[in-house]
């Protein structure tokens, strides 16, 4: 028998040393003493209080294919950044590009992406003097001027209380147009009409949202408000949303479809948001129709409601208001709406929780339906002018697709369309199984990761969402997860994900987010690059990855070993630290995790750009 050489035990034991230390050094880099607060240098310890190795979860992966294997003589790919010019670059944004297309019913704000030989290669840089935002619930009413230092709302809507400059942050006091005394009295009179306390409306949209003050202080009383904008003369206004930690995207009422699926919203909003509502058919109106949940509720305040008062306030003829409004009646009585409410300037009606007591639109010459299983197909589609119709049911009482519970109950009861049968391959089973998955997943994360659970990941990204299981297990009022769908995905699962309480978004990760630069605290990417595999170049996900990530965050990639190999060599080029996890059930499982972490750098550094 051999002997045992004393001096293994001992240099296991080095090894183990040397592993927590560069642990250690890892989530210091990660979370303690980040940049925070008003730009003057103060720092926000965010202690890390102890570098205990998880025993499960073996931060050395032990597979025979490691990066660390690899041939060294291959040395990855080095990413310059881009030129300071591109600070706040979105690429299917761009301001240039859209001026070449129509500006008619605003095709030039909608998506237009750079053709493949026009793509950026090179890492979009963070401005100058840039600091980790405040965490929720300051970053509502306070952002850092140096990570938006764009003042001319203050002017142009000084006494609209939108937003003001106090020395080096912006403020912003909860006004609004329609509201300059503040969102929240604003919202206590929705609430008169709309139970917005009880958990029945969890979901909302808003259609031009400004500095998404509205959804800022629905969020203040959990419901989960989906704010979009376009990139227009109202400079950085979704920046702005984004930057206080709100929900928001770049977006437009346009010719093309909204990005989310039917049944999705218990409210849908627009204040002053300039949508010329009775056009085209009522063809604006009969896109929110297919994204409101029935039963839900649309507002209206602003122009032209109350316009025998305002007609002169807004400069507008009286007759051309009234014409508006009655166009606006007229296409809500079309698609069956009951009105609940006008006082002064608001208005709100109610979308009908079934068909039952519209059978007449069925002999209407007006209506035109829309074919049906087309109500989720929405990817660069066309906006219809038809009607999406209901769900069938089997009673007058009985709600179209499904009651929901009450939120948060809601979060984990079985969605209807999947207790219904209406998702192909997912059953009952299978959703409650996938929640348990991730309810064990997200447990290690936190254990790898102790800023999860600290409050400073506001907003999150989840790239390929699935059952929505991951957002779920991370609820938190402190914190949002913007699902999305991939789609090539095989499934077709978002409108799962809003019948849980949760917001999300269909994209394809060929292509930009429509969002600005270090949109995210934390990304999650399970699966992506095994989906997006001999799709598209892994170098453009991760480039974009990147460009919306804020300095110090950090993403979170599973996948198969095979793939996250290849995602590490990339990454080596891009000021990113990353460490490979093994799964939380062993190292034999051929699933990994790899943790990244995104250096802090900016513009004004010591730094050489791309050309």
């Amino acid at each position: 028998m051999a002997l045992k050489n004393p001096g293994d035990s001992r240099t296991r034991s080095w090894v183990q040393i040397f592993i927590i230390f560069g642990l250690c050094c890892f989530f210091y880099i990660l979370g303690a003493w980040q940049r925070s607060g008003f730009g003057k240098g103060d720092k926000i310890p965010l202690e890390i209080t102890d570098c205990n190795i998880i025993h499960s979860l073996n931060f050395e992966t032990h597979h025979a294919g490691d990066v660390g294997n690899a041939d060294e003589s291959q040395k990855p790919k080095s990413f310059k950044p881009c030129p300071p010019r591109y600070v706040d670059y979105t690429p299917c944004q761009d301001q240039k590009r859209a001026m070449t297309f129509p500006r008619d019913n605003m095709v030039y704000r909608e998506r237009h992406c750079p053709r493949e030989e026009e793509k950026l290669h090179c890492l979009v840089p963070a401005p100058e003097g840039y600091v980790t935002p405040f965490p929720w619930p300051k970053s509502r009413d306070y952002v850092p001027y140096a990570n938006a230092p764009y003042k001319a709302l203050t002017v142009e809507k000084a006494i609209q209380n939108w937003i003001q400059y106090e020395g080096n942050v912006f403020r912003f006091p909860g006004g609004g147009t329609q509201f300059p005394q503040g969102a929240d009295k604003y919202i206590d009179q929705l609430a008169d009409v709309i139970p917005i306390t009880n958990g029945t409306v969890r979901t909302a949209l808003d259609t031009g949202c400004g500095v998404a003050s509205w959804g800022a202080y629905l969020w203040s009383r959990n419901v989960l408000t989906m704010s979009f904008a376009p990139r227009d003369s109202h400079e950085a206004q979704v920046q702005f949303a984004l930057e206080r930690g709100v929900p928001a995207v770049i977006g437009v009422l346009g010719t093309i479809k909204m990005p989310y699926p039917s049944r999705a919203f218990d409210m849908a909003h627009c204040s002053r948001c300039l949508i010329p509502w009775g056009a085209n058919d009522g063809m604006y109106l009969k896109e929110v129709d297919r994204v409101l949940r029935p039963g839900g509720s649309w507002i209206l305040s602003g122009p032209p409601i109350n316009w025998r008062n305002n007609y002169k306030a807004w400069q507008r003829p009286k007759e051309e208001l009234e014409e508006e409004q009655q166009r606006i009646e007229d296409v809500a009585k079309l698609l069956c709406w009951e009105k609940k409410h006008e006082k002064g300037e608001i208005a709100i009606w109610q979308k009908r929780v079934n068909d039952d007591s519209c059978r007449g639109r069925q002999d209407d010459s007006q209506v035109n339906f829309c074919k049906a299983g087309e109500a989720n197909d929405v990817w660069y589609k066309k906006m219809d002018e038809c009607i999406t119709p209901y769900p069938d049911v089997s009673s007058p009482d009985e709600v179209a697709g499904g009651e929901l519970k009450p939120f948060p109950e809601r979060l984990y009861a079985v969605p209807p369309r999947i207790a219904s049968g209406s998702v192909p391959r997912v059953s009952v089973e299978m959703y409650q199984d996938d929640n348990n998955n991730w309810k064990k997943h997200v447990s290690a994360y936190k254990k790898i990761n102790r800023l999860i659970v600290s409050g400073r990941y506001r907003n999150i990204l989840d790239m390929n969402a699935g059952l929505g299981g991951f957002a779920a297990a991370l609820d938190s009022p402190k914190l949002w997860v913007m699902n999305v769908m991939p789609t090539i995905a095989e499934k077709d699962t978002l409108g799962v994900i809003y019948e849980r309480g949760l917001i999300g978004i269909y994209h394809d990760w060929c292509e930009a987010f429509s969002t600005y630069p270090r949109t995210y605290d934390l990304i999650h990417a399970h699966g992506l690059f095994s989906l997006y595999k001999d799709k598209c170049n892994i170098e453009d996900i991760l480039l974009e990855i990147d460009r919306i990530l804020r300095p110090k965050g950090a993403v979170i990639f599973r996948d198969e070993v095979d793939i996250l190999i290849k995602v590490k060599k990339v990454t080596a080029g891009m000021r990113w630290v990353t460490k490979m996890v093994d799964h939380e059930d062993g190292l034999l499982v051929p699933e990994k995790v790899l943790v990244a972490v995104k250096q802090y750098w900016t513009v004004g550094g010591n730094t050489t750009f791309a050309e």
